[in-house]
């Protein structure tokens, strides 16, 4: 028998000779579009996501006592149900308009933010629909799980934002005296400002496991590499905890600690997403191969 008989090499000339193909999915709407039919999907797609984000403006709108005295300004006083439940001391907070448009505009970045964030799951599905069908899904129930994955950890970190971190954050900053000479009376914009910003980043910053997921999901990333770099994640939990909270170690250690976990959470993510990737190749392999 020669060489070129032998089974091994028989099945590594039909490899050359027949390149296995990953198989495009099945009803895939985009795969006529033209690159202008993609623009224009995308420009409906925002168009609706704006449309949703305009609704939770008006529901902000509609309930703005509500909203104002309650979400906004409830941090700012001493009775604010979660200083009942964590261990801090609170005061109330002295609050001052310097500016004659302060509480005009004050009154309605509130609104609109708040408002935004109750459309945002509208908004997220939107452009996730658009961007599912490139990573090879357009399956309507996998988009919509995507989406409700992307909206649980934004809103789950708007959740921390503004329940742990704001009631900390500013108990620190209204009992922080340097003479009994000084009293602490904060303008309403700055106020306001700080509270939007603190909440908002939590959100962001509870996108990791998402992002680890996509992108190991498209082979960008490893749990392997997630796993390399875990000591620098840590040092980059912790400059992050530094720059957005207050100078004092128990804030910034209630932002760092939920980052590691959260880091932490991502590589079982990605240790997922790469099992899922590696099956779905090999079954693809499999195919161009029998083919």
């Amino acid at each position: 028998m020669s060489s070129t008989d032998k089974p091994e090499n028989k099945d590594r000339k039909i490899m050359g000779a027949n390149p296995p193909k990953a198989k495009p999915p099945e009803n895939d709407p985009t795969a006529a579009m033209s690159f202008l039919d993609h623009l224009e999907e995308l420009r409906w797609r925002i168009i609706k996501g704006m449309i949703g984000m305009a609704v939770g403006m008006v529901i902000a709108f509609i309930f703005a006592d509500f909203f104002i005295q309650q979400f906004i300004l409830g941090p700012a006083r001493a009775d604010f149900f979660m200083y009942q439940i964590m261990p801090i001391n609170a005061v109330d907070l002295s609050l001052i308009s310097r500016r004659l448009p302060g509480q005009f505009f004050t009154y309605w970045g509130t609104l609109i933010i708040i408002g935004g964030i109750i459309g945002s799951p509208i908004l997220f599905y939107q452009l996730w629909a658009f961007i599912e069908p490139a990573l090879g899904s357009g399956e309507k129930i996998k988009t919509v799980l995507n989406a409700m994955f992307i909206n649980f950890f934004f809103l789950l970190g708007i959740a921390f934002g503004y329940f742990i971190l704001v009631p900390f954050a500013v108990q620190f900053f209204t009992q922080f005296i340097i003479d009994s000479v000084i009293s602490n009376e904060f303008d309403i914009n700055e106020y306001f400002t700080s509270v939007a910003l603190w909440t908002l980043s939590c959100g962001i910053l509870f996108q990791i496991p998402v992002v680890s997921y996509f992108l190991s999901k498209v082979g960008l990333i490893t749990p392997e590499g997630m796993r390399t770099y875990r000591r620098h994640a840590i040092v980059g939990a912790l400059l992050v905890s530094a720059v957005l909270t207050p100078p004092d170690p128990v804030s910034q250690l209630m932002i760092a600690l939920p980052l590691v976990l959260l880091y932490q959470f991502s590589i079982l993510l990605s240790r997922f997403a790469h099992y899922r990737r590696k099956k779905e190749l090999d079954a693809a392999l499999g195919e161009g191969v029998a083919s």
